[in-house]
């Protein structure tokens, strides 16, 4: 008997679900990326003009990446079972019984499989929505003391304005216009949200490594079209999951 005779084909990641995940991959790339030249903008020669045009890439980019994040939040409570905050946050009853088993069954190969997201995942999946949750927060008000960019630009230009009727003529990386002493004071109050989007960034970097790692250990041990799922929303098991209906 071949032994893919055996298999059978589990429904398990929705269309929006699939979406969400590789615009999430697409946006973090170019966030990465772009990000990595403004943090070494110096060293690379950027100019200030460079840098406030970065900054605009960097931002546009990253409301695209907050309005899916947003929408994966809203489709936690809305979509298939799998999709679900059930099915993607670790707790419970059982969970830490479940961890225990799906563990001892990785080391020894008698693997439990699972048609959503195994214990183990659910951890993962938790560490990079807080991360991704804090990168968003961060970003946002970010570009609105970097760059005065929305949904904060706004609130900061009033705040430092000389004058606040004239807040239209206060420009990125520009003194012209602001109150020194109000604007000290944004700086200020901007330092630990770059302090957190810095080092939030380094562990997001640590993340997805350890996430692709583990993709890619899963798949080998259990081969059970775990990459091929975020294309076809499909799973294959040779036996029928711990949380199949």
């Amino acid at each position: 008997m071949n032994p893919t005779d055996t298999l059978k084909e589990y429904p398990v990641w929705d269309r929006t679900t699939r979406w969400f995940h590789w615009i999430n991959v697409l946006t973090i790339m170019g966030l990465i990326g772009v990000g990595l030249v403004i943090l070494y903008a110096k060293e690379l020669g950027v100019s200030t003009d460079g840098k406030i045009w970065l900054k605009t890439i960097h931002v546009y980019i990253g409301y695209v990446f907050c309005l899916n994040l947003v929408w994966r939040i809203i489709w936690a409570f809305v979509g298939n079972q799998y999709a679900r905050w059930k099915a993607i946050l670790p707790g419970g009853k059982g969970f830490l019984t479940a961890l225990r088993e799906y563990k001892a069954g990785f080391r020894s190969g008698n693997i439990q499989y699972y048609q959503g997201h195994n214990p183990m995942a659910k951890l993962m999946i938790t560490l990079l929505l807080v991360l991704l949750i804090t990168q968003a927060i961060t970003g946002l008000v970010l570009a609105g003391t970097d760059i005065y960019f929305p949904p904060f630009g706004q609130t900061i230009k009033q705040w430092v304005a000389e004058d606040a009727k004239q807040t239209d003529l206060i420009k990125p990386y520009s003194k012209e216009n602001v109150n020194e002493d109000r604007y000290a004071q944004m700086r200020a109050f901007r330092k630990p949200f770059i302090t957190i989007h810095l080092y939030s960034f380094y562990l997001l970097l640590i993340a997805i490594i350890l996430h692709v790692g583990a993709i890619v250990v899963t798949e080998v041990r259990e081969r059970s079209g775990l990459i091929s799922a975020m294309f076809t929303g499909r799973k294959v098991f040779p036996n029928k999951p711990v949380d199949a209906d």
